[in-house]
This record gives structure tokens, C-alpha cells and sequence, in this order.
């Protein structure tokens, strides 16, 4: 009887696993949509091109090389066989059933690697419009395979940051593992790459560049909003008893109701500053609340959860505003998104566990920045001497599908010269 239990555990958690993997997975569809949207329309077939190749080269990669280090300490796999993925239900068994549940080892790489195929979609909004497609696609190539795994196994995967220091670090389901680290590759590529042609003016002004396709960027945040059921609710890792699955229902009404506050803090915020209702502004307002509830979505209350959402809301829209009076050129607000208000998440966490303290999650935050943001900069620095990361001035007027890509994602629109 216990081991039928067991079985039955073992399969709806896997199932239920496998299932928040998908819809996380779902969210390279959401950061596709929302970047096309965001872009202008000569760079729509780059900007997409570039999502489904980093979310290809992310699975290969941590297949290959990026699981075995975040988790097993080691730099290189010997073999794909090297993987002991269903050992996990044979050590149960051994072990004889004590009422506690597991998950397939395979649903659990597939969950991790979608989580670091998310962490790379970010970098790629930020840079979008004047970098190199194979600049980009390299440095996903070492992001996915060394530098997301080794601050991935400093966090979850419990090993000492280079042998020095463990961290007493809490972060459920990545607010600083996922969006911080992204924000730091980000953030690394943005500063060596510059602004975009006429982003700022010699005088100091700064200069609008409106997206190609509003009702894309919209339905990108959608698609995100529902992947992020699965990103946060699959992080409780089990569904198939009471406690878990009590834990699965706030964690997804938490999730919701912090992406709603962030959405409408934004909005108005946009209205009592420049006395109209900004689309892109109320998107980013709504990614901001998913990314600071991220950090720990089960211990909030209801309230507690909005009330952080709409902070977010408000925070973000301060950043984008605040990073271009700065001068870095970020096409989608993704820096503020992810990097500042993956911060605000993180520091939030003590107020609802008990488990965490400021002190760790600090000291954590600055491991995870300070690791991704240098060796970001390292590859970057290393990619523009080698073969350069921006595309010329001629290619950049031209547009990215034009000199990466030779198609255009809106043909019917192209303006051509009739023929005599």
C-alpha cells in the first residue's frame, strides 16, 4: 500500500513538474511576442531570431555541461549517460517510503533549464536594435554554460562561492538567481555597446524610439504573466499532498495579484506624472510585480503580495526614467524590470520569512551581481576585440533583418520603388 502511495505521489508531482516546465518554457513565446512589439519593425525578424536560437543554445548547454556544475560541483559532463535522472526513484525506493514525495530527476532538469534559457531572454531585449546576431548567440553559449550554473550552484545548488563563503541567501523561485543575474549580463553588454543611433541628443535629450507593434508587446506580457504560474508555482517543487498543495494555490494567487498591482501603480503613476496612460509603462509595471514577488510568493498574504506588486510598479518606472537620464539604452525597460526591481524582491523576502535576514540577502545579491556583471563583462570585452558586438552605423539605419537575417518580418509594408 505505501508504495503504491508513493507511485501515485511520484506521478503527479512529476506530471504537475513537467507541466510548470512547459509553461515556463512558454515564456520564451512571451518574451519573443514582447520584444518584437518593442523593437522597431526593420529589427522584428533579428529580435526573434535571436529568442528561439538563446532558447536552443541554453538547453544544449546546460545539458552538456551547465546542470552537472550548478549541481554536482563538476565543470564537464563525461557523457550525456553521465546523467543519473531517474536514480532518484530507485534511492526512494531503497530507502522505503516515509510520506514524503519526489519528482523524476528528468522533470527536473527540464524545469532548471527552461529557468536558464529565461535568464538569457532578458539580455536580449536590452541590446536589441545595434548588436551582432553571433556576438550575441557566443556570449549566450558562456552564459548558459558556465556563468548562470556557477551562481545558480553558489544559491540553490548549496556550494560555497568559491570555496569561500557559503550564502545564507534566500530566494524561492529567482527574483536574484534568474532576473538579477540576467540584468547583470544585460547590463554588462549594454555599457560596452552603447546607445542606439539617435537615442540622445548632443544636448543632453533624450529622444523617443517607439516599438514597431503594440498589440504584440501586450500579448507578450500575457503569455509572461501566465508562464510565470508555472515559473513560481513549480518552484514549490510537490503538489501531491495537502500542505503543497495549499502552498501551490497562494503561491499562484500571490503571483497574480502582485502582477495586477504592479500593472495599475504603473499606470497611474504614468498619469500623475505625464497626464496619460503609457501601454509600455503599465507591461513593465506588470512584469515588475511577477519579478519582486518572485523572490518568495508563499509567505505573503494576499494584501501583502499587492501591496508589493504596486511598490514594484512604482519603482520600475522610476528606473526606466532614471536609466535614461543616465544614458543607458535599454529598448525594453528590461534592466529596470529584472535588475532593480529583482533587488527590491530579494530585500523583501525578510518581511514575510522568518528564515531570511537582510545581512544574507544582501550579501547574496551582491555574489550573484558581482560574479554575472564581471565575467559578463569579461566575454563581452573578449567578443568586441575578437569580432566586434556592434553592427555598423549603415547596418544599423538599414535594420537588423536586413543585415542579419535577409527577410523582413513585414514584406507587405516595405516601401519599394515601382519599376518602369
Amino acid at each position: 500500500m505505501e508504495n503504491q502511495i508513493f507511485e501515485l505521489q511520484y506521478a503527479i508531482d512529476t506530471f504537475y513538474f513537467l507541466v510548470c516546465g512547459a509553461l515556463v518554457m512558454w515564456m520564451a513565446a512571451g518574451f519573443s511576442m514582447l520584444e518584437a512589439g518593442l523593437v522597431r519593425a526593420k529589427n522584428t525578424t533579428e529580435i526573434l531570431t535571436k529568442n528561439v536560437a538563446l532558447y536552443s543554445i541554453a538547453c544544449i548547454m546546460y545539458l552538456i555541461c551547465g546542470y552537472q556544475i550548478m549541481y554536482d560541483g563538476g565543470l564537464f559532463l563525461s557523457g550525456i549517460e553521465g546523467f543519473d535522472l531517474g536514480g532518484i526513484l530507485a534511492d526512494k525506493a531503497d530507502a522505503g517510503f516515509d510520506g514524503d514525495s519526489v519528482y523524476s530527476g528528468a522533470s527536473d532538469f527540464f524545469f532548471q533549464v527552461v529557468f536558464v534559457a529565461t535568464s538569457m531572454s532578458i539580455v536580449s531585449g536590452a541590446v536589441a536594435e545595434r548588436m551582432k546576431l553571433w556576438a550575441f548567440l557566443a556570449f549566450a553559449v558562456v552564459m548558459c554554460g558556465l556563468i548562470y550554473p556557477l551562481e545558480g550552484a553558489w544559491t540553490w545548488g548549496g556550494q560555497a562561492v568559491f570555496g569561500l563563503y557559503t550564502l545564507d541567501f534566500y530566494d524561492f523561485a529567482g527574483s536574484g538567481i534568474v532576473h538579477l543575474a540576467g540584468a547583470a549580463a544585460a547590463l554588462a553588454g549594454v555599457l560596452l555597446l552603447g546607445a542606439r543611433k539617435g537615442k540622445y541628443g548632443k544636448n543632453g535629450s533624450i529622444n523617443p524610439i517607439p516599438g514597431s507593434n503594440m498589440p504584440l508587446a501586450t500579448l507578450g506580457t500575457f503569455i509572461l504573466w501566465m508562464g510565470w504560474f508555472g515559473f513560481n508555482g513549480g518552484s514549490v517543487l510537490k503538489l501531491a499532498d495537502a500542505g503543497n498543495a495549499h502552498s501551490v494555490a497562494m503561491v499562484f494567487l500571490n503571483t497574480n495579484a502582485a502582477a495586477a498591482a504592479g500593472a495599475v501603480a504603473a499606470l497611474i503613476v504614468c498619469k500623475l506624472t505625464w497626464g496619460k496612460a503609457d501601454l509600455t509603462m503599465m507591461l513593465n509595471g506588470a512584469l515588475a510585480g511577477l519579478v519582486a514577488i518572485t523572490a518568495e510568493p508563499s509567505t505573503p498574504t494576499a494584501l501583502q503580495a499587492t501591496l508589493f506588486g504596486a511598490v514594484a510598479g512604482v519603482i520600475v518606472v522610476a528606473s526606466i526614467v532614471f536609466m535614461d537620464k543616465i544614458k543607458i539604452d535599454d529598448p525594453v525597460g528590461a534592466i529596470s524590470v529584472h535588475g532593480v526591481v529583482g533587488l527590491f524582491g530579494l530585500l523583501l523576502v525578510p518581511l514575510t520569512n522568518s528564515d531570511a535576514s537582510f545581512g544574507g540577502q544582501i550579501v547574496g545579491a551582491l555574489t550573484i551581481f558581482v560574479w554575472v556583471f564581471a565575467a559578463s563583462f569579461v566575454v563581452w570585452s573578449i567578443l568586441k576585440a575578437v569580432m566586434g558586438i556592434r553592427v555598423s552605423e549603415e547596418e544599423e539605419m538599414n535594420g537588423m533583418d536586413l543585415a542579419d537575417c535577409g527577410i523582413d518580418a513585414y514584406p507587405e509594408f516595405v516601401s519599394v520603388k515601382a519599376t518602369s
